[in-house]
């Protein structure tokens, strides 16, 4: 007993290859996204400004500036905790915007340790 597809379903070798080249497109469009995401900077603030954290789309921390009224010796844990905020803030922006990109190229697939 042979199985049928429904019309439409399989198409042989040139479906195939039309496939192959899709995906080829695809992984070519993301290394190039992900070579531009890569340069991006990006200048996050916490504590109403007085951390600012530049990051880039690597996740590698490039600067942090303090202002001088949160740099208090007799507070060290509120400067602790507003840098801890801000470089998690930091890395959170660049994976929503990394992240954001690679969906508008894949369509929302998932697709498990490319990204």
């Amino acid at each position: 007993m042979k199985a049928r597809l429904p019309k439409g379903m399989g198409g042989g070798p040139q479906n195939m290859q039309s496939m192959i080249k899709q995906a080829q497109k695809m992984q070519a469009d993301m290394e190039a996204l992900q070579e531009e995401l890569n340069e991006k900077e990006y200048d996050i603030a916490a504590g109403g400004g007085a951390v600012t954290v530049k990051i880039n789309g690597k996740k590698e921390i490039v600067s942090i500036k303090l202002a001088e009224e949160i740099v208090d010796p007799d507070d060290i844990e509120t400067l602790e905790d507003t840098l801890v905020a801000a470089v998690n803030e930091a890395i959170k922006k660049v994976e929503d915007t990394n992240g954001d990109a690679m969906n508008k190229i894949t369509g929302n697939i998932s697709m498990p340790g490319l990204f």
